[in-house]
């Protein structure tokens, strides 16, 4: 396994990752800059308050984009063991 061929898998890894990973963590983020803006103008500073909204939009978000991920995961599962030959050489 040549440099190149563990530079592109590397890439191909963190690209999938950050697909599967980015629709939770930008909702969940938005979430909690809304919650903080609302604790700002309500002085309200209660630290539980984040996180039963952010539990509820990352169980929503896997539910939408639950099918979407695993198919994601799937593509580049079968293109790591349809290519493992090429990768162990």
């Amino acid at each position: 396994m040549d440099q190149a061929t563990v530079i592109d898998l590397a890439r191909k890894a963190l690209y999938t990752a950050l697909l599967i990973g980015g629709p939770i963590m930008l909702l969940s983020m938005l979430v909690g800059l809304i919650i903080s803006i609302f604790q700002a103008t309500t002085q309200i500073q209660e630290q539980s308050l984040t996180f039963i909204p952010k539990i509820a939009i990352v169980a929503i978000v896997l539910l939408i984009f639950g099918p979407w991920m695993m198919t994601v995961m799937k593509n580049f599962t079968e293109d790591l063991l349809l290519n493992i030959q090429r990768y162990i050489r």
